[in-house]
């Protein structure tokens, strides 16, 4: 069996755990005269008027996490990335780091079918992940990048900004280890990834994620990543354990 299917699994039983950790209800949402929450209320704001984007997400389905570009007729390969990236799907994703445990970068943990939590701090935002208890630090000071990325990350270093109602985050500085998605999408350490994060309506968020890394790509491309909230829950102890030994994968 392949690494990837031997995988697998381990993103059901965290879905079915989740919706029953806490049947605790989450306190000033709005809900309907039954009781359950109004997913399609008006956007919440922060008092400075910007959309509240905070919360507990995950993404509506996975369809990007196995093809990033799956909206996509063509992507705009260098011709050595394309080489790799069928060499990748022609293995299946077997090599896929995700299948030996390690940590997923930006954009992929967008995509994955575990909740991430948004929380709004002073001075910047700071997104919690289910899976390998993943964090980010999205720093909304005014900073820019540093001159130079000393120790390339999983996560990469990251800034925000608000454009209108978008929470538009850029992120440069990560490392070549981790996929952009399951079929295999490659990137150099040039990569910056552009989300914009929007919340449509009470229950509803978009990530429009657009790619730019001209040693991989001719030119950006990006994809619309669409999630929803999951709210009465929290997030769960995830830690990946099962796939340590791909040696023995077959």
């Amino acid at each position: 069996m392949h690494a990837i299917k031997a995988f697998l699994p381990l993103f059901v039983l965290p879905l079915a755990a989740s919706a029953q950790w806490l049947d605790y209800p989450t306190k000033g949402i709005p809900r309907t005269t039954n009781g359950k929450v109004d997913l399609t209320a008006p956007t919440p704001r922060t008092p400075d008027g910007h959309p509240d984007i905070t919360g507990l997400w995950v993404a509506d389905n996975s369809r990007h996490l196995a093809n990033l570009a799956t909206d996509l007729k063509e992507v705009p390969f260098q011709p050595w990335a394309e080489k790799l990236y069928n060499e990748r799907r022609g293995q299946g994703g077997k090599d896929d780091p995700e299948a030996r445990c390690l940590p997923q970068g930006v954009p992929k943990v967008n995509t994955l079918p575990y909740p991430f939590k948004i929380m709004n701090m002073p001075g910047e935002v700071v997104i919690l992940y289910e899976m390998y208890y993943l964090y980010r630090q999205i720093f909304t000071d005014g900073r820019d990048f540093p001159k130079e990325f000393l120790s390339p990350s999983w996560m990469g270093y990251s800034i925000g900004k608000w454009e209108g109602d978008n929470f538009v985050v850029t992120t440069a500085g990560v490392n070549e280890d981790f996929w952009m998605d399951t079929f295999g999408h490659p990137h150099t350490s040039a990569l910056k990834v552009t989300e914009r994060f929007r919340r449509t309506d009470f229950g509803h968020m978009e990530v429009n994620v657009t790619i730019d890394d001209p040693k991989a790509y001719t030119k950006p491309w990006g994809a619309v990543i669409k999630q929803h909230l999951l709210p009465d829950t929290e997030l769960l102890e995830f830690v990946c354990e099962k796939n340590l030994d791909p040696q023995h994968f077959k």
